[in-house]
């Protein structure tokens, strides 16, 4: 009897110790689903200019969390989660750090490329030829690209007012001290960022795809007004067009979404094209369980949208800012000017 009840103490204690195992012990996969919706015009705070009332713009998210044992089991029964190996979400041998970089700055791109695209609908404001002539404080970094010299010194975002001592007002000027300056001599940017100023020093070098020598930088006028978007941790491209609208809204007099609960995603370049974003799927069903009547879908991604259990939730197609504006009754003003 005592040997039974031994047998049994220590197949307990080894199940117990196999459970916190499997509860705690990593695993090179990850759980892919529906994840946050959240909206976008709390996140946006614009200094400079009046604002109005916005209606509720809801950007939808994908989430990736690492799995344990038990987490890979429930994942594999949760009909909205996906199990994948690390290799999908972190490819070519990239480590966890360098992602989330790589996603963030992918962020920034976007708000600046959708606050680019509004201000230049509403303000007169032109990404390249600056604020109705007036010369602007500096230039932004808009997009860093990969594999270049610049990738980890500049970052989407930066404001750049002078390279080499060299004041840069605008892009032209910018351009023109970068030019200035021989291929293999280094250049320094003079740039404020997140309430501090320092100097970083690049040289022109290899970037993917390019024959001659570069930076690897994007650059636009600084906006006419300060608009800061907050995004916390979330990384990707896919907020562009949440964003525009939401900036948009609160600009521009009245409730862009008609009392509705609009949820949307999609990137956003500065010509205001919509384009494709990955986990549509996943995006719907967040949108849908957030309560969303409306959701708005970039016209690339469609017929993969049209898979996805969307419930009640209309489903519309855009493949620019203005598409989405229409989609919404809406259309840019003939008067370009938004109240100081």
């Amino acid at each position: 009897m005592r040997t039974r009840s031994l047998i049994l103490w220590i197949a307990a204690a080894v199940a117990a110790v196999l459970m916190l195992v499997a509860s705690w012990i990593k695993l090179p996969y990850y759980a892919e689903g529906p994840g946050p919706a959240r909206e976008v015009v709390p996140l946006i705070s614009v200094t400079g200019r009046t604002t109005y009332d916005a209606g509720h713009l809801v950007m939808t998210t994908v989430s990736a969390r690492q799995l344990t044992g038990v987490l890979a089991l429930i994942a594999w029964i949760d009909p909205d989660q996906r199990v994948v190996g690390r290799d999908v979400l972190y490819p070519d041998g990239q480590t966890v750090a360098q992602e989330e970089q790589r996603s963030l700055s992918q962020m920034d791109t976007s708000k600046l490329a959708a606050t680019s695209v509004v201000l230049e609908g509403l303000t007169h404001y032109d990404a390249l030829a600056g604020y109705r002539g007036v010369q602007g404080d500096g230039v932004l970094i808009e997009t860093v690209y990969a594999d270049c010299p610049a990738e980890g010194e500049l970052f989407a975002g930066d404001l750049v007012d002078a390279i080499n001592d060299t004041p840069t007002p605008d892009v032209a000027a910018a351009s023109d001290a970068i030019d200035a300056v021989a291929p293999g001599d280094p250049l320094t940017f003079h740039v404020s960022a997140g309430g501090e100023q320092h100097d970083v020093t690049v040289t022109r070098g290899e970037c993917p795809g390019a024959q001659d020598p570069l930076v690897g930088i994007s650059m636009i006028n600084d906006f006419p007004f300060d608009v800061q978007i907050s995004s916390g941790d979330v990384g990707g491209p896919s907020a562009g067009l949440m964003f525009g609208l939401g900036l948009y809204d609160l600009l521009t007099p009245g409730d862009l979404t008609d009392d509705r609960l609009v949820a949307g995603t999609g990137t956003m370049d500065l010509d205001g094209a919509v384009g494709p974003i990955g986990g549509i799927g996943d995006k719907i069903v967040a949108a849908r369980r957030a309560g969303a009547q409306l959701f708005l879908v970039p016209r690339d991604n469609l017929a993969e949208a049209r898979l996805a259990d969307a419930g009640d939730m209309q489903l519309a197609p855009v493949g620019s800012f203005s598409e989405a504006l229409a989609a919404l009754g809406e259309e840019l003003p003939e008067d370009t000017s938004v109240a100081a």
